[in-house]
């Protein structure tokens, strides 16, 4: 029994997702910078068709401004290289003209044939420090926009940022049929769980205690249940797998073996979600941890030395491993958005070791988003106008 109701209650599978480094994020020592793991196009395209060919269903994007890939640039880059895996690209709400975004979204979908999720992003602009409570005020606009793009004919919207009428939805059409591509979102805040509650498909919580995993879950469930509507849940996660809890437990520690924590700190710090409550909830999590650094048995949160945001791994044999996402699994977690240092390392790692063994989904497929043939749209084998 999951701990709360969720869309997707009668599903005995997960969507297993790996991360693309596209933000200055890949290490064989963590914090120590390595020119042959820079957020190039080349090595993030690579970590992409990896994860495709080891049977990852998704693959998250992020999006932050710092040296790296641009999101949407990237994803359209590897749409015609990939054929199965589906892309979970980031977008700062408020980033680009909505109706515009609706259009380019649409572009992206029909070029991935459906494979295309979002990852709704709230967080400062670059050079911008905005009250939280405005930024989600506009996320929320920005959402409701691009869903009428997506379900209506016109796009009418009369909110506190933006206010359009009588826009024909035609060229924002997207690939995906029923609501359109579906909606990832994480967030702590009052305002961040109104807006998911509201409006999102997938809640993505970091890595705490199962108590307290439990606890956001609840929170975001009555936000939810008071829209008339039900969630489901994804965890986002670091990984290391070995064959025995002791090479892991070594691997982990050979990690963060030349971690300066000043170096570290300036990491954290010059993230945009830096300062986000998500982010003092991890810090919280290493705060509580034993002295090597577990909050809980195969939970560590070294990672959180020298990383801001998603700042702890599981951290096990296989077995370990799969007995651990199972137990997620039964909470309700219908997502996994896995990543591990050297990002190509541990998707081979994880791979090979625990993939096979885990019974894996799409999303969208199974939400009834994905259209079997190219559906009458503008892009697609609609009339033209």
């Amino acid at each position: 029994m999951s701990v709360v109701p969720i869309t997707s209650a009668d599903l005995d599978a997960a969507e297993v997702s790996w991360f693309s480094a596209l933000c200055s994020d890949d290490y064989a020592f963590l914090g120590v910078p390595d020119g042959t793991l820079r957020s190039s196009w080349e090595h993030c395209s690579e970590i992409a068709l990896t994860a495709e060919r080891l049977g990852f269903r998704n693959i998250l994007c992020p999006s932050s401004y710092q040296v790296g890939q641009d999101t949407l640039s990237f994803v359209a880059g590897c749409a015609p290289l990939t054929s199965r895996m589906n892309f979970l690209a980031a977008i700062r709400c408020g980033e680009m003209q909505p109706i515009m975004l609706a259009r380019t979204v649409a572009t992206l979908d029909h070029m991935l044939k459906g494979r295309l999720t979002l990852n709704v992003i709230s967080s400062d602009f670059p050079g911008e420090v905005a009250d939280s409570a405005f930024r989600y005020r506009r996320s929320h606009e920005v959402v409701e926009i691009l869903r009428q793009a997506w379900t209506r004919e016109t796009i009418d919207f009369e909110g506190e940022v933006y206010r359009f009428k009588g826009v024909s939805t035609e060229p924002a059409r997207p690939y995906q049929q029923n609501g359109g591509p579906l909606l990832y979102f994480g967030g702590y805040s009052p305002d961040a769980l109104e807006l998911c509650g509201a409006q999102c498909d997938v809640y993505l919580m970091w890595p705490e205690t199962r108590e307290q995993l439990a606890e956001r879950m609840n929170a975001v469930h009555a936000r939810a249940e008071a829209h008339g509507r039900t969630l489901d849940y994804g965890l986002r996660v670091h990984v290391i797998v070995r064959d025995t809890e002791r090479e892991a437990r070594d691997y982990a520690e050979h990690l963060v073996s030349r971690l300066d924590d000043e170096y570290g700190k300036l990491i954290r710090d010059r993230a945009h979600d830096s300062i986000s409550l998500g982010v003092a909830h991890q810090a919280r999590a290493r705060a509580l941890a034993d002295q090597f650094g577990y909050i809980e048995p195969n939970l560590w949160t070294g990672i959180g030395r020298a990383r801001s945001g998603c700042g702890a791994a599981l951290v096990g044999s296989t077995d370990q491993i799969l007995s651990a996402l199972e137990d997620y699994r039964k909470m309700g977690i219908r997502a996994f958005i896995l990543s591990g240092y050297p990002h190509l390392d541990e998707a081979e790692h994880f791979g090979t070791k625990v993939l096979p063994a885990l019974a894996t989904c799409s999303l969208p497929h199974e939400y009834g988003r994905v259209p079997a043939t190219t559906p009458a749209t503008p892009l697609g084998l609609g009339s033209r106008h």
